[in-house]
């Protein structure tokens, strides 16, 4: 839902973007797997992947999120992962102020989202 304003493609937006679909693309992908959390109250809801001390994505499903979800999935990487590093598509406003709520801020650094004509943003704690 939150990047259908940016993308406007209703497959990618509802589709490729959705928690099960992502979660369902790893499968078989144990490099990548090794570094997904995932939150899991007998219902994945959401997950959150690492790659060191970067976040590289986070989703929460459209349905859970504004529940504390996505709150205690950051939480839980910047205590247990001394997580301090990501990227943001700069159109999405709610993502960063988000980021930002979990003392993270804007470093000026660009570049484009691979695959797309959007910029990403950089944010460090």
């Amino acid at each position: 839902m939150n990047y259908w304003p940016i993308f406007k493609d209703d497959g990618f937006s509802f589709g490729e973007l959705q928690v099960v679909t992502m979660v369902d693309n790893y499968f078989g992908k144990d490099e990548i797997l090794k570094n997904i959390l995932v939150y899991d109250d007998g219902l994945i809801k959401g997950f959150i992947e690492m790659k060191e001390r970067e976040i590289c994505k986070i989703y929460v499903d459209t349905f859970f999120q504004s529940k504390g979800i996505g709150k205690e999935l950051m939480e839980y990487v910047i205590n247990d992962y001394d997580a301090n590093n990501l990227w943001a598509l700069e159109k999405n406003e709610k993502a960063i102020s988000f980021y930002i709520k979990h003392g993270f801020k804007l470093t000026g650094e660009k570049k484009f989202e691979e695959g797309t004509t959007e910029y990403l943003v950089h944010l460090t704690r």
